[in-house]
């Protein structure tokens, strides 16, 4: 008998047990963009409204720039100990982050410390996530079927798509029983109580992993310097992954995060509205990743990520200003599914490729560091850069060109990890697998 199972029934009880913890991270995150509005009056109070959701934003991606920190600390933890430990490590960080965010009184109670203590808690946050993503998507890839690497480790990317569900269900339930005064007042911090709860039965979950065989396998496990030489000595590859991860991070949060301040803010839809709307980008996300990383199994990893990020230059910015002109939840809802399609599609490839084009030794660290990067730089700041690049060009679709740069970024990388191969659509196994 191996370490990691192999039977169908146990790989599937191992997918959902890795990807738990990622379960928590994500609803966590989505929650702060849910209740932007509310968090800002409750921690950052302004007369300016813009002002205080930028500040409120700012916050929010500043959990971003701890997650290349993360990446190496405990990346290189995870590389050199084992993929399990870390994991649950990871776990541990985060719940500090949730609970300190989730119990702290507000600026009018406090002051000045209400949010110095939701900047720490998302710090923490950021700490934990720089390295859990990675963790996760190595693990599911080690623990993969021959051939099936891509469906296996979409399903890391599957999971945020149900805690994206999970948020937007109870923040819709939320907003039917409550009044916006007291969703306003209190109302706002039950999703995150729930988070509290959940925690637990995850540590418990996560507990019960076992190491994957690959990693057992190897007869060395490099020390913490060995992993910054190699990195160091692999910077063209990390650079190469972090632009690859441009376009999958931005698109997240600008579909996920994003979307409900967008639909209320932006477009003056109700609260309900943009839950619906982000409630289906969810189901789509969860449907279209698993598909397309397994087609990427089937036809190569380049054809995909060419076409999509090809798709998106030319379809987004005219997409969203076909919506703003035409604003109805329903064009919202169409709006926001093919920017699901082109992420969901884009990422069943990215992510897979991500790990294995990273040195196998350093595999966690390199990904980590590749995503973080990616996210603190771009993708956590893409809910203000949104409300900064409305503000600033009164063009309410600008937003679509941020999204634009992205897969430009996304194209790029392609050509730099793959050369001439990624046009003649290298199949897994050659090149773009060693």
């Amino acid at each position: 008998m191996t370490n990691v199972q192999k039977t169908g029934h146990s790989r599937l009880s191992t997918v959902l047990r890795v990807t738990s913890g990622n379960f928590l991270e994500m609803f966590d995150f989505f929650l702060y963009g849910f209740y932007a509005t509310y968090i800002a009056k409750t921690f950052f109070p302004s007369n300016d409204e813009y002002a205080s959701l930028i500040l409120t934003f700012a916050t929010f991606g500043a959990g971003f720039l701890m997650r290349p920190l993360g990446a190496v600390i405990l990346g290189s933890y995870i590389d050199r100990i084992g993929r399990r430990k870390g994991l649950i490590i990871t776990l541990g960080i985060m719940a500090m982050g949730t609970v300190l965010i989730a119990f702290v009184p507000s600026y009018a109670s406090i002051g000045i410390a209400a949010p110095t203590l939701v900047l720490v808690g998302r710090l923490l946050q950021g700490f934990s996530a720089g390295v859990e993503l990675g963790g996760v998507s190595v693990y599911l890839s080690e623990m993969a079927t021959p051939g099936r690497k891509g469906f296996y480790v979409s399903w890391q990317s599957a999971s945020q798509q149900v805690a994206i569900m999970a948020s937007a269900i109870i923040g819709y339930t939320l907003s039917q029983s409550l009044s916006p005064a007291q969703i306003g007042d209190w109302g706002w911090r039950v999703p995150f109580f729930i988070g509290c709860m959940i925690v637990p039965v995850i540590f418990v979950i996560r507990r019960s992993l076992q190491e994957t065989d690959e990693f057992l396998a190897r007869q060395h496990h490099p020390s913490f310097r060995e992993i910054l030489q190699s990195i160091g000595s692999n910077w063209s590859i990390v650079l190469a992954g972090m632009l690859m991860v441009v376009m999958t991070t931005v698109s997240f949060y600008l579909i996920t995060v994003y979307t409900p301040t967008f639909g209320k803010s932006v477009l003056k839809l109700s609260t309900s509205d943009s839950l619906l709307t982000t409630f289906c980008v969810g189901v789509s996300n969860f449907i279209w990743l698993p598909v397309m990383g397994a087609l990427s199994d089937r036809i190569g990893r380049p054809k995909i990520l060419i076409v999509f990020t090809v798709l998106s230059m030319l379809t987004v910015y005219p997409l969203m200003s076909w919506l703003v002109a035409n604003i109805t939840f329903g064009n919202l809802l169409i709006t926001e599914l093919w920017l699901s399609f082109l992420y969901a599609s884009y990422n069943g490839a990215a992510v897979v490729a991500l790990t294995e084009v990273m040195p196998v030794h350093v595999r966690t660290v390199g990904f980590s560091l590749a995503y973080s990067l990616a996210t603190a730089i771009f993708g956590g700041f893409t809910p203000m850069v949104s409300t900064w690049l409305i503000e600033t060009t009164g063009d309410k679709a600008a937003p679509g060109y941020w999204m634009s740069f992205a897969a430009a970024c996304g194209l790029l990388s392609v050509f730099m990890l793959y050369g001439r191969k990624g046009l003649r659509a290298t199949l897994p196994g050659t090149a773009a697998a060693k």
